[in-house]
């Protein structure tokens, strides 16, 4: 496969809101050699916060990469108080690439698409969490979050001004 795959950036569907489990579960960063976790750690309540019941409260939006008519990636927001929560105005960002499609540029897209629709909607920033060493903090930083608060635990929680 290419290293750049011509993929379309569109807004999620209600029908398709489903397909968060799944995301979400891609979106769990496990450092190399470490072995995949069980399906089911989606459903831990700290975890499955970024998906349940999705579309239903303000600060809900998402958007989808799709590839030969496949849903290949997704980021969503929520204003929820999780991992990468600052405060009750700003949605925090979660970002999922099917792993045999990262690395082709969809994660900077889908993000920008994102930037797009939270600013078309009021709002001015959003959040996340990321472990210190998952190589997606050099794409947040490039893409211009910055570092609000670098926790113990190993992660960092980073602010983008949309």
């Amino acid at each position: 496969m290419p290293n750049k795959i011509a993929v379309k950036i569109r807004d999620i569907a209600p029908h398709e809101y489903d397909i968060l489990d799944e995301f979400l579960y891609h979106a769990i960063y496990l450092p190399h050699g470490v072995k995949p976790l069980p399906r089911i750690i989606i459903y831990v309540s700290e975890i499955y916060i970024y998906a349940q019941d999705f579309g239903k409260q303000k600060g809900d939006h998402g958007v989808v990469a799709v590839y030969n008519d496949k849903i290949i990636g997704v980021a969503w927001t929520r204003i929820i108080t999780a991992f990468g929560h600052v405060d009750n105005d700003t949605p925090e960002l979660a970002i999922s690439i099917l792993p045999e499609y990262r690395g082709k540029g969809i994660g900077t897209k889908l993000m920008k698409k994102l930037f797009e629709v939270l600013g078309e909607n009021g709002y001015k920033k959003t959040s996340l969490s990321v472990q210190k060493d998952n190589p997606a903090v050099g794409l947040y930083l490039k893409l211009g979050y910055e570092v609000v608060e670098d926790r113990i635990g190993g992660d960092y929680i980073m602010r983008y001004k949309v």
